[in-house]
């Protein structure tokens, strides 16, 4: 009944929508309207209700087509040429998103090297005795998490690959593990200087010191340091709420995956007992290593340049791709040299490792093309068009910033073309107090707060996303129904968002960070004491999964 209810209330909601969109301009003048949004909401929605996201992705695909080729006057050809060769092909013949398969595929290789060396299982085993309890578990994987800061990408597949062992043995649910991966990525990576995302903002301003820029905006980044602040309290008080709760009673249970219908299965384990913690945390050691001299390489690290610099300038899809086939090269070389492994069983993994990242694979693929159809559409200039006739209210602008942040991120599921959309807007209009300004720094405040309350929008409609990149990244790490981790964190991200948006009308006002940053934790203290009230006084219900409930 609940289903049927949400699926007439988005029908209800398209159907509104389609007639605003035609209120505005009729589709032959789609391109850069309120039309433009129309293929991501279909997408977004359908995912949500249905709980199945190749369809839903490929319908919004298609929605997007054929707006676009009613647009263009190109009929079902231009349709088609939209979906086949502007999208499909397009996204999986760019350098950097074949970069980001490439990553994929070798890390799905060495994950299951090190469990069929295992390394995995010796890991769990050691954990078992280190690690007690489900708190424990959960902390563990938060700390690594904010340790591996250099890329969103890489923090969430080694991440996941690392603590699955560790949380399936202390029964946190897959979508938990999804959470708090997908919380200590982007998260993480927006407040770290050094890092692929220091590199993507500090490009995307000119005239400006980007990198200092970047470290001033540190503080007023409101949803990252709250977001950490709300895994810390989730870790350690077991306290859940929305659809996690029913997957954590579950898991509790045993039922990792709450879900029937499970994309991924429990990590196969050897049968043999050779292997050693070193099999994991070498191998490991060896991926970061790897990958960061990589992505330095690729920003001409060694050929001169600055380490600051050559972060700032690196190809991190590149840079990642490179890093671990040298990683993949140096780690099949040790295992034939600890005899945990034989050379067939190295290639045999090759196969193997590629079958456990094809989910992903299709989700991004997918997720890419209707970026690009959005993009067509020019979905960021209606949206930056709506930005700048905001610009009046000058106080209220930087939660305005975030509030159209996150829901630019949101529909696109790109947290970089949010901010790089974004962004020059907020310099263009505050050019007049950066005209005086200096490469080396005399930043205004007021620039500062509203480019920070764009990377916080963008971060948190990037964490919420069905079609983002780093959300698609969480579940394969975690390796949880894509559907399942969005729906489980939403209720959370959109806890933090709400707590961020007072933050940012305060900071409208008063220009201190200190007084910003301090009533933010304050607020954010009082919310997770009031969930941990409700959650110590509401009586518990029998779990149930969700196709159980259907």
């Amino acid at each position: 009944m609940k289903r049927h209810l949400s699926r007439l209330i988005f029908v209800l909601f398209i159907l509104v929508y389609v007639i605003c969109c035609f209120v505005q301009a009729p589709m032959t003048d789609a391109v850069g309207s309120m039309w433009s949004l129309l293929p991501p909401i279909v997408a977004i929605g359908l995912a949500l209700i249905t709980k199945e996201v190749y369809s839903s992705l490929f319908i919004g695909i298609v929605t997007g087509g054929i707006v676009y080729a009613v647009a263009s006057g190109g009929g079902f050809s231009g349709m088609f040429n939209t979906i086949v060769k502007d999208g499909l092909i397009s996204n999986l013949a760019d350098t950097d998103n074949m970069g980001i398969l490439v990553f994929l595929v070798v890390l799905g290789i060495i994950v299951v090297l090190m469990n069929k060396a295992g390394g995995s299982r010796a890991y769990g085993d050691w954990a078992v005795k280190h690690i007690k309890t489900r708190a424990g578990a959960s902390i563990s994987t938060f700390v690594l998490g904010v340790l591996i800061f250099v890329d969103d990408y890489f923090n969430c597949l080694t991440v996941g690959s690392v603590m699955r062992p560790v949380t399936d043995k202390h029964n946190v649910s897959r979508a938990k593990l999804a959470y708090l991966i997908d919380s200590t990525a982007a998260p993480v990576c927006i407040i770290a200087p050094i890092s692929s995302w220091a590199a993507a903002v500090s490009g995307t301003v000119k005239d400006v010191n980007g990198i200092q820029l970047f470290i001033r905006t540190i503080p007023y980044n409101l949803y990252a340091l709250l977001t950490l602040v709300m895994v810390v309290f989730i870790a350690l008080s077991d306290i859940d709420y929305g659809p996690m709760k029913r997957h954590e009673d579950n898991a509790k249970k045993g039922d990792l995956f709450t879900s029937k219908s499970t994309v991924y299965p429990k990590d196969a384990q050897p049968s043999h007992s050779r292997g050693k913690v070193i099999d994991l945390v070498l191998p490991v050691a060896v991926l970061i290593v790897m990958c960061v001299l990589g992505m330095l390489y690729t920003g001409e690290f060694f050929s001169g340049k600055g380490f600051v610099d050559a972060f700032a300038d690196c190809n991190a899809c590149y840079g990642l791709a490179l890093g671990s086939i040298g990683a993949l090269l140096i780690i099949v070389v040790y295992f034939l040299f600890r005899r945990v492994l034989t050379f067939n069983q190295c290639m045999e993994s090759v196969p193997e490792g590629f079958k456990q990242m094809v989910p992903a694979i299709l989700i991004l693929t997918f997720a890419w093309t209707l970026k690009t159809i959005t993009g067509s559409l020019e979905a960021g200039d209606f949206v930056s068009g709506l930005v700048k006739s905001a610009t009046a209210v000058e106080v209220l602008l930087p939660a305005i910033l975030f509030v159209v942040a996150l829901g630019l991120s949101f529909a696109t599921g790109t947290s970089w073309g949010t901010f790089g959309i974004l962004i020059p807007i907020v310099t263009e209009v505050f050019k007049d107090d950066l005209s005086g300004v200096t490469t080396s720094g005399g930043i205004p405040s007021a620039v500062v707060i509203c480019i920070s309350a764009c990377l916080a929008g963008a971060v948190c409609g990037d964490h919420c996303s069905p079609i983002s990149d780093t959300t698609i990244m969480a579940s394969t790490g975690a390796q949880c129904d894509h559907v399942n981790h969005v729906s489980t964190q939403l209720p959370y991200a959109m806890t933090v968002a709400g707590v961020s948006l007072a933050g940012y009308i305060l900071a409208g006002l008063v220009h201190n960070v200190f007084v910003v940053l301090g009533c933010s934790v304050l607020v954010m203290a009082v919310v997770l004491f009031v969930l941990k009230k409700l959650g110590n006084t509401k009586k518990s219900v029998p779990a149930q999964s969700f196709d159980e409930q259907e």
